[in-house]
């Protein structure tokens, strides 16, 4: 067999310095006393017999497997990482608690302070933190964090694949978001739940002192209270869309502490309008165009250098005029999300899938028709990670206004217990949109209608209670030498020549499509996808993020052609 030509230097243009990621990482519970360790970690592989060999200096918050990291190693099965680095505490940090902080470690962390083992975590997704204050030590302190990831399919794994190729990519592992230690006062506020209306809000602080301040200066409101919720009347609302993204920010004191926090008045529900089923933005018929967003970058792969790299990705689309992300399969960090609420972009996000794919019975039969599948299980072990991790996203992602919908199962991949998954998950948070089944094998009950459509012409008949959304369509090739990541293979489902027929061939696949869909009772859709991902160039964007392929002027003249047909065709209550 060939051997493949991968460009593993493509760059981006946003190479990494190591105070890249410099940035507080939790915009939504923002304190100033805190101390970034991204950076230079020193970094071993630990083997089968628990040998450690060094592999030299790594930067986080990158994984070892991409080329900013300093390693462009991967993780072999059995071997854990062990990364290692001293701290220093700040003077003004010599009273209350010290938090330890990680974004994300992908698979299984155990975390050591001055040898003392003081954490452990399971899940490459989410964010984990301890407090380590009374393991600390003066002068200088020893931290140690150990990793495994063997790609076990009873954990979440997105599109990691060991032997990447097609549709799958670089496994990754390790530490791949900020790490980093913040100060709080002995009595703190732990976390907060942000739930709006579009006049009203309500505030759920979980911990702190009784006594309470707040104050949001464009409500005008400025107001002590006691106990653990907040809520009032907001006059004269100024309602939060990817048009107009406006932000309430506010501060909350509560003893010696004090936190930062913002929300958006913004409401998204199922209605029936005209005997049509349609999914409200703000209480109005909205349609959802968007792009398959995968997440992933040339030098960086699970991570762009530095937080301009998602900026760039939300402002990208929109000057194509899209208004949607489908965050597929992967959970970002919290900058990611707060960029999205403050740029103005809604994201449908999925949940990382587990469990086996199968080519012909999750791919190629319900491509062709076959949408129904024999009943499936999961491990108890596999159930437990799957739904965990999705509790926690519901959790994590709450209050934020730009997430808008969520996506259970992704064209059968680990999907097991359908309605029931959906049902508990939905009762977390029904104030979002819930797809249980993107694509096919229907479970039951779902709020939406999803369908997939590659390889044929969309003819999409419309449901009479719920919306339909086309969550995944297009993924036309069209490839730009001296910018790819793969010089030997492509992916896609149909190939273009050049941007200009590339352009043409979308104009034409949602003018001749798509349109008439919208007209059908189409709520949403998606197209894939926002830039090319490794073997895959079926992006708008190249994999380098150097080139916008398609031209700007047709893509907004598709999108005007969208929304209008939309407005027409619902009229503009």
């Amino acid at each position: 067999m060939k051997k493949q030509e991968l460009n593993l230097n493509l760059k981006t243009p946003y190479e990494s310095t190591d105070d890249a990621w410099n940035e507080y990482p939790r915009p939504q519970l923002k304190r100033d006393s805190w101390i970034n360790l991204n950076g230079k970690w020193n970094l071993s592989v630990r083997d089968v017999t628990g040998v450690d060999t060094p592999v030299g200096e790594v930067t986080v918050p990158f994984p070892p497997e991409s080329r900013l990291s300093g390693i462009s190693r991967t993780l072999e099965k059995g071997e854990r990482w062990v990364y290692s680095r001293s701290f220093a505490l700040l003077d003004s940090f010599n009273s209350g608690r010290i938090l330890l902080h990680f974004g994300a470690v992908d698979q299984i962390a155990e975390v050591f302070v001055n040898g003392i083992r003081s954490a452990a975590h399971i899940g490459g997704y989410l964010p984990f933190s301890v407090d380590i204050t009374d393991v600390l030590k003066e002068g200088e302190n020893h931290l140690t964090v150990v990793v495994a990831d063997d790609l076990s399919l009873d954990f979440p794994y997105g599109k990691q694949r060991r032997k990447r190729g097609g549709m799958w990519y670089t496994p990754i592992s390790g530490i791949w978001q900020t790490v980093w230690m913040e100060h709080v006062p002995e009595s703190y506020i732990r976390d907060i739940r942000i739930t709006p209306s579009l006049d009203r809000v309500r505030i759920e602080f979980s911990g702190g002192a009784e006594q309470k301040y707040i104050s949001i200066p464009d409500a005008g409101i400025s107001a002590d209270f006691h106990g653990d919720v907040f809520e009032t009347e907001i006059r004269m609302p100024h309602h939060w869309s990817p048009e107009d993204p406006f932000l309430y920010r506010f501060t909350v004191s509560a003893g010696e502490d004090r936190v930062e926090s913002y929300f958006a008045l913004r409401t998204v529900s199922v209605e029936i309008r005209d005997k049509m089923p349609v999914i409200c933005l703000n209480g109005k018929p909205f349609f959802f165009h968007g792009l398959l967003d995968q997440g992933y970058f040339s030098d960086g792969i699970y991570m762009p250098g530095g937080p301009e790299g998602f900026r760039d990705d939300i402002r990208n689309a929109k000057k194509f005029g899209f208004n949607m992300l489908r965050k597929h399969i992967k959970v970002e960090p919290d900058i990611f999300y707060y960029e999205c609420d403050r740029l103005g972009m809604l994201v449908f996000q999925d949940m990382p899938n587990s469990g086996r794919y199968r080519y012909l019975m999750d791919t190629v039969l319900p491509t062709f028709g076959l949408k129904y599948s024999l009943p499936r299980r999961a491990s108890k072990t596999r159930r437990c990670a799957f739904e965990s991790m999705s509790r926690e996203i519901v959790h994590r992602l709450y209050n934020h206004p730009s997430v808008v919908y969520y996506t259970v199962f992704n064209e059968g991949w680990g999907q097991y217990d359908t309605t029931r998954v959906y049902r508990e998950l939905k009762a977390l948070d029904p104030s979002r949109v819930w797809d249980a089944a993107s694509g096919w094998f229907k479970g039951g009950e779902s709020d939406v209608i999803s369908e997939h459509v590659y390889f044929r012409k969309i003819r999409l008949r419309p449901h009479k209670q719920r919306p339909l959304v086309l969550s995944e369509f297009g993924g036309y090739s069209c490839r730009i030498d001296g910018h790819c990541f793969n010089n030997s293979k492509n992916y896609g489902y149909s190939t273009c020549r050049d941007v200009a027929s590339f352009t043409d061939a979308l104009k034409k696949l949602y003018l001749d499509e798509i349109v008439p869909s919208v007209r059908n009772g189409l709520c949403a859709a998606v197209l894939t996808q926002l830039s090319d991902v490794e073997d895959e160039t079926n992006g708008l964007l190249t994999y380098d993020r150097e080139i916008l392929k398609p031209d700007q002027s047709v893509m907004l003249f598709i999108a005007k052609t969208l929304y209008s047909t939309f407005r027409d065709t619902h009229g503009k209550k």
